[in-house]
């Protein structure tokens, strides 16, 4: 009903089979508010509370003047609920996902009572469908963004996404609620268990954490091993036979490729302590090194997935404009990694198009020399997707770079202005 908390489903049919495998899709941030609000069909208030910009609609304004006009339905000033999305959905759809889960970094909401942080997300309500054309899962919410309207503006958010039958993970109306996981039915049986929770090295502030009567987010104090056992003991509260298990977590700064000491060992922990099968970063605006342990996928930062930072000059050296699909299949009994593959996309006039052969070419080497370091091999495969094979390291030769563009769509995205 209303106001509340999705029910949580029972277990579905049986635990999977040995050889069962499931697809999954993940991606980093997904930030539908300001400028991306305005070109949906029930734009929102576009008044900002920025130092340099005061309307949202300055945003759009920027892309327009790097990549060229945002092509709008005839006759109307909006572009349709799928428009951002663009080609990744014909990705998609031939991956056929068993879940697709993002973090959103917005708040969805009309409320007006700003959070005086500089930078606020909002996405009014009416435009959810944007979320449910793309047929999104779960929306992961433990991040610096979702309580840019406060706490009324939390609240709308979780009603407004329960309501359109998205399941939400690492916020809530009470604590408990914050720390319950999105639970998934697998189709071929079983459950998929998403935990959120955010770190304040994402810049989360201290007052965005959920208590017990209090809404918020699942936020952690610090990465040491007695988070570790806290959330190793809330996880068995929950475990099933046949569940696979995702730690979701929004930390760290959002550029550069480094990943500390803590992090390393936090999210080694996740998966030896708390027993995590996929570790699933996000908070960085591009993506970050990737590595395989003990089988299982760590995802240290996703990238950002969709944004309105067209036009805005700074760190062009990490090509903020470059965004990644991550499809891993993992085993079903024992949620092993059996592979990776990763769909590049650029974001243009607000929109995901195929990446150019060289802006794929540039991604594969980078994410390659980034994540050498850890022992793993990204290589460049002949559909234009990257791909990780458990098995292969790095002192693997690499499967050779090839000019072939994607094979999902014969579509090129515009080339940027300069």
């Amino acid at each position: 009903m209303s106001g509340s908390s999705p029910p949580v489903p029972p277990a579905t049919g049986t635990p999977p089979g040995r050889d069962a495998s499931v697809q999954l899709f993940l991606s980093g941030d997904v930030m539908l508010g300001r400028g991306i609000d305005q070109i949906l069909p029930h734009p929102g208030d576009p008044l900002l509370h920025e130092r340099f910009i005061r309307s949202a609609t300055d945003y759009v304004r920027l892309a327009e003047a790097a990549n060229g006009p945002i092509p709008r339905l005839a006759a109307f000033d909006y572009v349709s609920f799928d428009y951002v999305w663009g080609e990744t959905l014909p990705a998609l759809a031939r991956a056929s996902p068993a879940a697709r889960i993002i973090n959103l970094e917005t708040s969805v909401t009309r409320s007006a009572a700003f959070v005086p942080k500089g930078i606020n997300y909002r996405m009014n309500p009416d435009n959810v469908a944007c979320l449910t054309a793309a047929a999104i899962d779960c929306c992961v919410l433990a991040n610096n963004h979702v309580l840019d309207f406060g706490r009324d503006g939390l609240l709308e958010t979780l009603g407004t996404l329960h309501r359109a039958g998205i399941k939400t993970a690492g916020a809530g109306r009470t604590l408990a609620e914050a720390r319950q996981p999105a639970i998934i039915g697998l189709p071929q049986g079983g459950r998929l268990l998403v935990f959120a929770f955010g770190h304040p090295s994402s810049g989360i502030p201290a007052g965005s954490a959920a208590q017990a009567d209090v809404p918020g987010i699942d936020l952690l104090e610090n990465l040491s091993d007695r988070a570790l056992a806290a959330l190793a003991d809330r996880v068995s509260a929950l475990r099933r036979q046949g569940d696979l298990l995702i730690a979701s977590i929004h930390w760290s700064g959002n550029w550069g490729y480094a990943v500390s000491v803590a992090e390393r060992h936090f999210a080694h922990g996740l998966i030896d302590i708390a027993g995590f099968d996929l570790v699933h970063g996000h908070s960085s605006h591009h993506p970050k090194p990737i590595e395989l342990y003990r089988d299982r996928l760590i995802l240290y930062g996703c990238g950002d997935f969709l944004n309105d930072y067209e036009g805005i000059s700074g760190y062009e050296e990490y090509r903020g404009d470059l965004a990644l699909a991550y499809l891993p299949r993992l085993r079903a009994a024992t949620g092993r990694l059996l592979g990776l593959r990763l769909i590049p996309f650029r974001i243009a006039r607000f929109r995901l198009h195929c990446a150019a052969p060289a802006d794929t070419r540039w991604l594969q080497q980078r994410l390659a020399a980034e994540s050498r370091r850890f022992g793993l091999a990204i290589t460049l495969e002949p559909d234009g997707s990257l791909a990780v094979y458990p098995g292969r390291t790095a002192s693997d030769p690499a499967s050779p770079l090839t000019t072939a563009g994607p094979t999902f769509l014969a579509a090129r995205p515009p080339r940027r202005r300069h």
